[in-house]
This record gives structure tokens, sequence and C-alpha cells, in this order.
């Protein structure tokens, strides 16, 4: 892992809304390069060409969910090891115990603050190249 600067984000979330509601505070606020993924599926056949710095990532997703892509991304040389910040309604202690064991960096609960996503994650990202 680099400690290069967070320009370019893959997100991965199978709900429209939500995507729209993300990219906008992002590619806006953030001012990241964002390529959206509606499927475990399309992240695992779009990464490799995206070259993320980071992939961000919905939990609940039909037929491939989150922990089942990071795993997939896992054994794809361009992204073994690019960090992934999972989202999720999800977020009981136990829970992120276990995303963080699967290799996440961190995890944002859902919904989330438009206004402050691109800060959470610059923290979370800070945060793991210590």
């Amino acid at each position: 892992m680099t400690t290069s600067a967070l320009k370019r984000i893959l997100y991965v979330e199978d709900e429209p809304d939500i995507q729209a509601v993300a990219k906008i505070a992002l590619e806006v606020i953030g001012g990241f390069t964002v390529v959206m993924c509606n499927s475990g599926k399309q992240a695992v056949e779009t990464a490799p060409d995206f070259s993320a710095d980071l992939i961000l990532m919905d939990i609940m997703m039909p037929d491939m969910d989150g922990p089942s892509t990071l795993k997939a991304l896992r054994h794809i040389p361009q992204t073994a090891t690019t960090p992934v910040i999972f989202m999720t309604a999800k977020v009981q202690p136990h829970e992120i115990k276990e995303y963080i064991a699967m290799g996440a960096i961190g995890v944002i609960a859902k919904p989330f603050d438009p206004m402050i996503l691109s800060q959470t994650i610059i923290t979370l990202w800070k945060k793991a190249h210590e």
C-alpha cells in the first residue's frame, strides 16, 4: 500500500438513489474521480482497468455481496492490495470487527451524510496509512 494521494474511487453499490447521492458527494464535494459499479460482478470486471486508489463497497448486494466481492478482488493482481471501505447499515460492533478482519480499512454507516462523506473517507484513508 502506498501513501500516495487519494484521487480515484471505485464505488460498488446496487441502489441507484444511493449511487447518485454518493457520486455527487464524492465528485463535487470531495473532488474525487469516481467510477460506479452496480454489482460485485461488475466491480471485479471493472477494477483491474480503473486503477482505483480506494474501493468503496456496499455489503448487502444481490448475487455477489461485499465480502464475496472483496475476496474476488484480492485474487486479482491489480486489486490485491487496494484499500477497501465498506458502506453498510449493518454496523453493530461485532459486524464492524468482522469487516475489518476481512481486510477493510474502515466502515461507513448508512445512511451517510453526503456533506461529510468525503472527509470521513479521507480520515479512514489517513488512519490506514499511518
